[in-house]
């Protein structure tokens, strides 16, 4: 009895592991009902900046960092024992031209928070990268994590803007992700802090390869769960989901039309949401307040959210906001 051939190559590629599919599953189902949430205060059924504050922000960057630490893990597994370059193009070609789409589409429909360098976009860019790591040694990629991570700790915890300039505001730098107010966008993930999770399922999936630890996941089977199988097809359901829930939305509008917002709700609500991108919160809470009182004093509220006041250009609008910075801080 002969036995067949295995290839060397196949041979020495890392088991497929069910466990991870799901989580990728898992994931995407977070990120669906989290992007079902932002639909609705789209449609005017939650507060204007009810999705990028409190526990759904936090929520929202808990999704983003699975999903990118997820990339990291499989680009070494799929890599191993060598890159396959046409599946490697084939992917990040897919990727690139989905994040494209969505560049153009949400250009014509949200010109002013179009995406210009979302989730799709950072994972087109870190594969490149990342596929670059793999050919160094795994000391390099390990260097590079904690230089990302030292520099998220900074940032984040160190003093206010040492990491960050103005120079990097503009659309075509702000992907890089130092830039102090970047231009607003549905979604917005740039390179750094979000290459601190991408590098990190890098390295502990390389140290893990010089372990058994992959083939005991494989083991433990879940492959041919339901989460699973839509984990294999990520970039489909991303493509096909939001379309799908602000259909919903926009359908459950029809029937049961949402509440009018109250004014005085959603002006802080949308003052917080843009204020912490650059400041603490407690300073952020003082100075909406502020502007809120003194908008109202001067009956720019209204006008202001109707859109007839330019904020850019508008003196009486900018004195305020210098008066309350003062205060604030």
């Amino acid at each position: 009895m002969t036995l067949p051939a295995i290839e060397p190559d196949a041979a020495a590629r890392p088991p497929r592991i069910g466990l991870l599919d799901t989580a990728r599953g898992v994931a995407l189902i977070a990120m669906a009902s989290y992007h079902f949430s932002w639909d609705m205060e789209f449609m005017g059924y939650l507060a204007p900046g009810t999705a990028e504050t409190g526990w759904l922000k936090i929520y929202a960057r808990a999704i983003a960092t699975t999903f990118l630490f997820i990339v990291g893990i499989s680009l070494v597994l799929s890599s191993k024992p060598e890159v396959r370059w046409p599946s490697f193009w084939k992917r990040f070609g897919m990727i690139a031209a989905a994040a494209a789409v969505i560049s153009i589409a949400t250009r014509i429909a949200m010109p002013n928070e179009w995406i210009y360098f979302g989730i799709l976009h950072c994972i087109a860019v870190l594969t490149l990268i990342g596929v670059v790591f793999l050919r160094f040694p795994l000391a390099i990629t390990l260097i590079a994590t904690m230089v990302l991570i030292a520099a998220w700790i900074t940032d984040n915890f160190g003093p206010p803007g040492l990491l960050r300039s103005s120079f990097f505001d503009p659309r075509y730098l702000a992907w890089i992700g130092l830039a102090v107010t970047p231009e607003r966008s549905n979604d917005y993930v740039p390179l750094f802090p979000w290459a601190t999770p991408f590098f990190a399922g890098l390295s502990l999936a390389s140290i893990a390869l010089r372990t058994r630890l992959p083939q005991r996941l494989a083991a433990l089977g879940t492959g041919s769960r339901w989460t699973a199988r839509l984990g294999r097809h990520s970039l489909a359901f991303y493509l096909i989901h939001q379309p799908v829930l602000i259909g919903i939305a926009y359908g459950l509008s029809l029937l049961v039309p949402p509440p009018q917002p109250d004014p005085t709700e959603t002006y802080l609500r949308q003052c917080n949401s843009t204020c912490v991108m650059q400041q603490g919160e407690a300073l952020c809470r003082s100075f909406c307040q502020c502007t809120l009182e003194k908008l109202q004093g001067q009956s720019l509220l209204k006008p202001l959210q109707a859109n007839e006041i330019d904020v850019q250009k508008d003196e009486r609008v900018q004195t305020i906001a210098a008066e309350c910075s003062a205060e604030a801080e």
